[in-house]
């Protein structure tokens, strides 16, 4: 019989550092459940070795099967006889860099295509998909933060013209999750349902959430406009921090809480991206084999 594969997808800046801790905390109660536990160490969670690595825009069709020989022995790595596994995974999709350029997840049929055929290494046939959706104005703010946080970045209002006007959108990416995984069932959560991360755990593989264990720390500490700004001195310098580093950086200032406009959208973007969201939120709402989860 197949291995049921239940997989949180993300998206980026929804809490899904939080969620990894979730599994770790949880992970002997989901072992009693039949559950193997595969997500990245990426953000700090402890027992992450899931590493995949996934094709780009750039990547062409010819090299897809060297990516699944790779996913499918990262994947290989995950599991044991256990009947089920959960992936937590926001990479799976695209990447936050294609954000800045006004493209949310441009090659996310190729990358999941690859996440499907690597399957084959552990039996897998995905039984459910989770995915959570925020405002698309957050979503790139919070995105561009975390990624200027350890890396050299123009001005924001360089990008946010582009970012306004961007390409694709969450029922086009929650599309391709259930066209392209076949999942038994897809679940949506808009990003003020959310709840804690044990709320969400319950979402992906049934129960109470109650039943399980809620993370007591916090993987991701926002930085402050004052740290974003010494941050961003230190590289544009030519300064090249580790991840303790930085983090340390962002401790410094995390006190410094006024609002210095590092990221900011005019009103006129604001709006667009407001009224996308809005027309998406009712796409999903509306979605043939999707679940909607709103407050």
């Amino acid at each position: 019989m197949s291995r049921q594969v239940f997989v949180h997808a993300g998206a980026h800046r929804t809490g899904t550092s939080s969620f990894q801790l979730c599994l770790a905390a949880n992970r002997g109660k989901l072992a009693k459940l039949g559950f193997d536990v595969a997500y990245p160490s990426r953000d700090g969670a402890p027992g992450g070795q899931l590493r995949m690595r996934l094709p780009r825009p750039r990547h062409k069709p010819e090299e897809l099967p060297a990516f699944v020989g790779k996913v499918k022995r990262n994947l290989g790595r995950q599991v044991s006889d256990a009947p089920k596994l959960i992936v937590s995974e926001e990479n799976l999709p695209g990447v936050i860099v294609h954000f800045f350029k006004g493209r949310l997840y441009p090659n996310r049929k190729m990358r999941l295509k690859v996440f499907r055929d690597a399957l084959e290494a552990v039996d897998g046939q995905v039984a459910q998909v989770l995915f959570v959706v925020r405002p698309y104005d957050k979503l790139f703010i919070s995105g561009f933060r975390k990624h200027a946080e350890d890396n050299a970045v123009k001005p924001f209002a360089e990008h946010a013209e582009a970012m306004s006007n961007f390409v694709g959108g969450w029922p086009e990416t929650v599309q391709a999750l259930r066209n392209v995984l076949g999942p038994d069932k897809v679940t949506v959560v808009d990003y003020t349902a959310r709840g804690e991360s044990r709320a969400l755990l319950a979402q992906l593989v049934g129960g109470e959430a109650e039943t399980f264990v809620e993370p007591e720390r916090d993987l991701n500490t926002s930085a402050t406009d004052a740290a974003m700004e010494h941050l961003q001195a230190l590289y544009h310098a030519g300064e090249k921090l580790e991840r303790a580093e930085w983090q340390a950086v962002i401790a410094q200032f995390a006190e410094q809480v006024e609002d210095r406009a590092f990221t900011q959208f005019t009103p006129e973007q604001k709006t667009r991206l407001d009224a996308r969201y809005a027309a998406d939120v009712a796409k999903l709402a509306a979605m043939d084999g999707v679940t909607f989860v709103t407050k």
